[in-house]
């Protein structure tokens, strides 16, 4: 048997597999030697833009009532916001040695869809100085209209509303980290505000099924993405003066810095993430087994791992998914429950036929169920072992899946833990194995994606 690793924050987990088994993982990258010095120079050495001393001079210099909004992500994105290598107190300090009182500065939490976070999730991921220094920070809540602002419709027809205290702001900044979506090629830029700081009215058109049918919305892709193209259009229309945004290894350590020009930065941070998160692959495999990564803190998020499966699976090819599913609510909304469950029932095909109808009503967060039906046109949903120590007996109920906890002893269901892990994935390899060989196949290709959701598999090579 071979030993791999999977990590979760700080617990290590070793798990037995097949000897014939193939490790796939990103390419090694090298974090920087120097995390604050390369943030210093980067706010001064900007891409495309003036240094960030001059844009807080040209917005606010003669304008002592200005405000200033930095806008951060949740904490589904590991982006760097504390400690020595992080990017949020440096770009506080500036406005503070411009002479920017603490309360001229408002700190929004991009949360998009997703839910506000609480004053203990804000304190664990932020610079302990920002409550020192009493600075105000709020989350986006969409469905708030009257903190919304309306700017008018995109060339596809989207209404653009936008957060209104970040429309009022002076000065406007983007921080946040460019890792691969797989609706949008790539996260952070134009991602702060579409859909970060949207209106749920807004995220029909976006996140709405035909842009989500087009192939070209998918993980690395930027050219003819609808999903790009329509964040671009609504973040240059809300406007943006400066962004802040970073790339990172497996560890989570900086790798570089882009700062400056909201188009001219993130395309240089682009350059760089497809160098370091694609992974090359030459064959389709009968069972693939991955996480999700730090990013699936529910059961919504984990769709990101699944996706990222579907070039390295064989047709009706086997998956399986495990993730720590530790949030408030370890699957998701009930609008993605609802949507989910239908999925369950109706199967991918007429799932998918459902949301192109026209007799179909648009519901929020849809978009990440039909994500998961892309995975189920190549897999059928029992093929997919899906395991969270989280989740309840009744939570499986409307995950299309095969219940990860029925590979555990009967005392140990629905009690399980992150140690539970390794059993789950040990009994399931072995019993798709027999199932395999009892059909007449000897050989059965098994590989392991070490990055969960966060490498890129090259689908060309395959």
């Amino acid at each position: 048997m071979k030993i791999v690793t999977m990590e979760f924050g700080e617990e290590k987990l070793k798990i037995s597999l097949p000897d014939n088994i193939e490790i796939y993982s990103m390419p090694p990258s090298k974090p920087l030697s120097n995390p604050s010095g390369s943030i210093e120079d980067a706010l001064v050495n900007s891409i495309g833009s003036p240094s960030l001393d001059q844009v807080i001079i040209d917005k606010l210099g003669n304008n002592p009532a200005g405000k200033a909004v930095i806008v951060i992500s949740d904490n589904t994105r590991p982006v760097p916001y504390r400690g020595n290598a992080g990017i949020l107190w440096p770009i506080i300090q500036k406005l503070l040695d411009h002479d920017i009182d603490p309360d001229r500065i408002l700190i929004l939490v991009a949360t998009g869809t997703h839910r506000g976070l609480s004053n203990e999730e804000l304190r664990e991921m932020l610079d302990p100085r920002v409550f020192e220094y009493g600075i105000t920070i709020k989350s986006h809540d969409c469905r708030n209209k009257q903190g919304l602002a309306s700017l008018g419709t995109t060339k596809k027809g989207s209404q653009v509303f936008i957060n209104n205290d970040y429309v009022k702001a002076d000065l406007k900044i983007l921080t946040g980290l460019v890792e691969s979506h797989f609706m949008a090629g790539v996260s952070g830029g134009r991602k702060s505000i579409c859909p970060g700081l949207l209106g749920e009215a807004s995220t029909y058109i976006f996140h709405g099924a035909p842009f989500l049918s087009d192939s070209n919305a998918q993980n690395l892709t930027l050219q003819g993405n609808p999903c790009h193209d329509e964040s671009l259009e609504m973040a240059k229309m809300a406007g943006v003066d400066y962004i802040v945004n970073v790339t990172l290894d497996n560890q989570f350590n900086i790798t570089g810095v882009f700062a400056g020009d909201l188009v001219k930065a993130h395309e240089k941070a682009v350059e760089q993430l497809k160098k370091e998160v694609s992974v090359p692959i030459t064959k389709e495999y009968d069972i693939i087994v991955t996480h999700a990564g730090f990013v699936g803190i529910n059961h919504y998020q984990a769709a990101k791992a699944g996706v990222v499966s579907i070039p390295a699976l064989k047709q009706q090819g086997h998956l399986i998914l495990v993730a720590d599913n530790y949030d408030i609510d370890p699957v998701g909304s009930a609008n993605y429950r609802t949507a989910l469950h239908l999925l369950k029932l109706m199967g991918a095909e007429k799932f998918n036929r459902l949301l192109l109808s026209p007799d179909w009503s648009f519901m929020p967060d849809q978009w990440q169920v039909q994500m998961w039906a892309r995975l189920f046109t190549k897999i059928p949903p029992e093929n997919m072992v899906y395991y969270s120590p989280q989740l309840t007996q009744k939570d499986y109920g409307i995950i299309p899946c095969q219940d990860g906890n029925l590979y555990l002893p009967p005392e140990e269901r629905y009690h399980g833990t992150l140690a539970s892990i390794p059993l789950v994935i040990e009994k399931a390899v072995s019993e798709i194995i027999k199932n395999c060989n009892n059909k007449g196949q000897k050989k059965v290709d098994i590989a392991y994606l070490t990055d969960g959701p966060y490498g890129v598999i090259q689908k060309s090579l395959i």
